[in-house]
């Protein structure tokens, strides 16, 4: 699902304040981390390691790193916490439909799959129409069953699926 750079609310950073120090928000672990840390690296910035660290500073910009569970992020945006982020558009799409996404970086992409019981004969998208789909994704699913013209209800679970 693409990778994006977010920036909590752009047009509402008042420029002329000076900041001490860039505040960048990454997934603190998972398929993300790698590349986002792999991209501050080429750029230039030098980050201690402070992966078991709630944040980390650069070495030789003024810049700081947090390290946050995905699902976090956009909450660290809209609070002011953090300036920027690294974040898929999954999460976007299920938790920061409110922010405003910078640039598609070209890295990490997910996929989110439908799944249908072995014994339901299954021939095309339209079989699940008035069909119960459990989703950990609302907002995605919801979106793709929308685009599809499908009508199904959501039972929504969280957690490790």
């Amino acid at each position: 699902m693409g990778f994006f750079i977010l920036n909590h609310l752009l047009d509402s950073i008042n420029w002329t304040k000076k900041m001490n120090k860039l505040k960048i928000a990454v997934q603190k672990s998972g398929r993300l981390n790698e590349d986002s840390m792999k991209l501050l690296k080429d750029i230039g910035i030098s980050i201690d390691n402070g992966k078991d660290q709630l944040k980390a500073s650069s070495r030789n910009f003024p810049v700081e790193v947090f390290y946050l569970r995905n699902g976090d992020i956009p909450q660290y945006l809209r609070d002011g916490v953090v300036d920027v982020a690294i974040i898929g558009e999954n999460v976007l799409i299920e938790k920061g439909q409110d922010i405003k996404f910078v640039e598609r970086l070209g890295f990490s992409k997910c996929r989110v799959c439908i799944a249908v019981p072995k014994s339901m004969e299954y021939t095309g998208i339209q079989d699940l129409n008035g069909k119960q789909i459990a989703t950990s994704y609302p907002n995605t699913v919801n979106l793709f069953l929308k685009k599809n013209n499908v009508k199904a209800g959501l039972h929504i679970i969280n957690g490790s699926v």
